[in-house]
C-alpha cells in the first residue's frame, strides 16, 4: 500500500496531515473527494442495475426453457467439446541430436539454442550436421 493510502485511510495520520493545510485547502480537498465518491457511487449503482437486469433475463429464459421442456444443459452440450479442443498441445519431437560431455542430448529447434550447440555453431559447424 502506498504511503498516501496509509495516511488517507488512517484517521490519526489524516488529521496530522490536514493540520498543515488551511481551511480553504481542506474544503477544496473535501469537495474533490466528495465528487470522486459520487462518481464511484453512480458507477456502482449502474453496475448493480445491469447485473440485476441480466439476472432477471436469465430467470426469464430459464422459465421459458422449463415451459418448453428443454433442459438448459442440452443447449450447451457442445461447449465441453470446444474446451477439450483447446487441450495442451503434444510436445514437439526432437529435431537435433548432440553429445555433450559424453551425454547424448536432443533439441526440438524451438526456443533458445542450447549453449553447447551455440558454441559449436560459433566454431563454424553447421546446424544441419546435428539433424536427426
Amino acid at each position: 500500500m502506498s504511503e498516501f493510502l496509509k495516511v488517507l485511510l488512517n484517521i490519526r495520520s489524516l488529521r496530522a496531515a490536514m493540520r498543515e493545510l488551511s481551511l480553504e485547502q481542506v474544503k477544496e480537498a473535501h469537495e474533490k473527494i466528495e465528487a470522486i465518491y459520487l462518481e464511484r457511487l453512480e458507477l456502482a449503482e449502474k453496475e448493480q442495475a445491469a447485473n440485476a437486469e441480466r439476472q432477471q433475463k436469465l430467470a426469464e429464459f430459464q422459465a421459458m426453457l422449463a415451459q418448453a421442456g428443454i433442459d438448459p444443459t442440452e443447449l450447451v452440450g457442445s461447449a465441453p467439446a470446444a474446451t477439450a479442443a483447446k487441450a495442451k498441445r503434444a510436445p514437439r519431437p526432437p529435431k537435433y541430436r548432440y553429445v555433450e560431455n559424453g551425454v547424448e542430448k536432443t533439441w526440438t529447434g524451438q526456443g533458445r539454442t542450447p549453449k553447447f550447440l551455440a558454441g559449436q555453431l560459433e566454431q563454424g559447424r553447421q546446424l544441419g550436421e546435428f539433424l536427426i
